[in-house]
């Protein structure tokens, strides 16, 4: 399907639209692009009217460029570039999920845009901040991109988002996503790293969400432990929550039968309440 662009801050962002119904956001994480809901995409496409953006410097849509001063904003830049996608499709209220640093992403829009979400969900997602040893992680990760690159990151980086047995038995799909990330540059994955280490605790906009929130947990989450996401799901008042045993970090793959059931549930509630 044709995409369409949008311009903000100066850079070309792409995004598709599909379907007709209540408006649903997919918001994509780290190392990927729109296309890693392909399978939640073919499931609700007659059901809803899906909009999927590549975030800026992911897919086809180019890295925003953001003075160095400006660091611990760029979480609440990528928020503001969703909300003009909606703006020019002329979406008045929505439905969010996002993925990993998607769910970050989509945090920030329901801190400051609350009115305009009917409901929102955090796939293998958080509202904590890093802790001091993540964010240390995530620095060491800022060198070994800049000194080896992108896509040798990504390689030695997307393997561990899934479960072992997954892995062994679906080398091809974690093939494909390795190949997929072959586009990414240097500067734009260091961009995410930093704006996930600097982006604050968002827990309050868990606690003061008056939509349904859903919570898709990996049990052999290494990205986002189950302990560290159970500890959030009690804190908005309307939640559902499904845990997914035997899956990592991308249970939109690893078991996507199950991960479109939940959604599509979600949805089916959020459109009656």
């Amino acid at each position: 399907m044709p995409g369409k662009l949008l311009t903000y801050n100066g850079s070309r962002i792409y995004y598709e639209t599909e379907g007709e119904g209540l408006p649903v956001i997919l918001i994509h994480g780290f190392g990927e692009d729109g296309t890693v809901w392909r399978y939640q995409r073919a499931f609700l496409k007659d059901h809803f009217r899906l909009i999927i953006p590549d975030l800026p410097g992911s897919g086809k849509s180019e890295l925003l460029s953001i003075p160095g001063d400006y660091s611990s904003f760029i979480i609440d830049l990528y928020a503001t570039c969703i909300k003009q996608i909606l703006d020019q499709e002329s979406i008045q209220k929505c439905t969010l999920l996002g993925h990993s640093m998607g769910g970050y992403i989509a945090l920030v829009f329901a801190q400051y845009n609350p009115e305009r979400l009917n409901g929102l969900g955090l796939v293998h997602s958080t509202a904590y901040a890093d802790s001091e040893d993540k964010k240390t992680t995530r620095k060491k990760g800022i060198a070994f991109i800049q000194q080896y690159g992108a896509r040798e990151f990504l390689k030695q980086s997307i393997p561990n988002l899934f479960a072992e047995q997954f892995t062994r038995e679906h080398p091809d799909q974690i093939e494909a996503l390795i190949a997929g990330a072959c586009n990414f540059t240097a500067p734009a994955l260091v961009q995410y790293y930093e704006a996930m280490t600097e982006r604050p605790d968002r827990t309050e906009t868990l606690k003061k969400a008056t939509n349904p929130v859903l919570f898709i947990i990996g049990e052999e989450d290494k990205s986002v432990y189950l302990q560290d996401s159970l500890k959030q799901c009690y804190l908005p008042g309307n939640t559902q929550i499904n845990i997914l045993p035997g899956v990592a970090h991308m249970g939109m793959w690893e078991r996507k039968d199950q991960t479109n059931d939940t959604v599509m549930n979600f949805l089916n509630y959020v459109s009656d309440a």
